[in-house]
């Protein structure tokens, strides 16, 4: 029986035209960003607000621990997501 290989999942913030953080998770942040910048396959939220910049990424060994990840950095508030995003 085949085994499935392991991938890498990103957790990425993007800051938005108007200031606003989206918070996502991706195999490909490069093709993501892509997909939200032509706002075809993008999320809702990106299409309406339009992505600027990815200001964030950080690596995650398999989907449930980036999905967990993800939910946690969505209910910061944005502040908080920006010191991330620093460094800090």
């Amino acid at each position: 029986m085949p085994t499935k290989t392991a991938r890498t999942y990103y957790v990425y913030l993007l800051e938005c035209m108007d200031g606003s953080v989206y918070t996502g998770i991706t195999t490909d942040v490069g093709r993501r960003v892509q997909e939200h910048t032509k706002g075809k396959q993008g999320a809702n939220y990106t299409r309406a607000k339009k992505p600027k910049q990815v200001i964030y990424t950080e690596e995650h060994p398999n989907r449930s621990e980036a999905s967990k990840r993800e939910a946690e950095i969505k209910r910061m508030p944005r502040a908080k997501k920006l010191l991330l995003a620093a460094g800090k």
